[in-house]
């Protein structure tokens, strides 16, 4: 999942309706400032059944957990883990969304499922093309249900996705494709 401005509160009601047992690891993209330090993760946690904590370099990818990319690092998805990394920013931004969904569909192909929340501008729909090219599932939290629509607006704009649903329905269809195509890994 990506998300900007705007973005905590979304996260919030969709972690809130993702169960326990969902068959699937959890990595999320905040835009926070480089000094900053982020208070996500707790907030995360707060708001649902799933264990969320900050990412570190190595940590496996583990279903039913969530995974925050820290401040001033990209999250990278490897073979069965991340990496969390310094590489240049993009979009503007480190941790940048297009760097999480990019690396997500090179190792995991049509098992990722790639979420662009709230948020302004454009990161995140470069990487959830290359999601769908890889046969992955796009979805997108409508633009009218976001704070900030720049971010859901451009990836509705320039990539097929498979579903432009509230919050709620994000997590419900988030359970449904991991549940019911047990190939898939959530990667919102």
């Amino acid at each position: 999942m990506g998300a900007s401005a705007g973005g905590v509160e979304a996260l919030r009601r969709v972690v809130k309706c993702l169960p326990a047992d969902l068959p699937a690891a959890v990595c999320v993209v905040l835009h926070v400032a480089a000094s900053t330090p982020s208070a996500l993760a707790g907030i995360l946690s707060r708001s649902g059944p799933l264990p969320c904590t900050p990412a570190k370099d190595g940590n496996p990818l583990t279903p039913a957990t969530i995974l925050v990319a820290p401040p001033d690092r990209h999250l990278v998805i490897e073979a069965g883990r991340v990496a969390v990394t310094t590489g240049p920013p993009e979009n503007n931004h480190r941790p940048s969304v297009d760097v999480l969904f990019r690396s997500a569909a090179d190792v995991a192909r049509e098992r990722v499922i790639g979420v662009v929340l709230s948020g302004m501008r454009d990161d995140g729909t470069a990487g959830l093309a290359l999601i769908k090219d890889a046969g992955g599932l796009a979805f997108v939290q409508d633009p009218t249900d976001a704070m900030h629509t720049g971010m859901p607006s451009s990836a509705v704009a320039h990539v097929d996705v498979d579903g432009v649903l509230g919050c709620e329905e994000l997590a419900a269809a988030i359970v449904h494709a991991t549940r019911g195509a047990p190939n898939h890994v959530a990667i919102p």
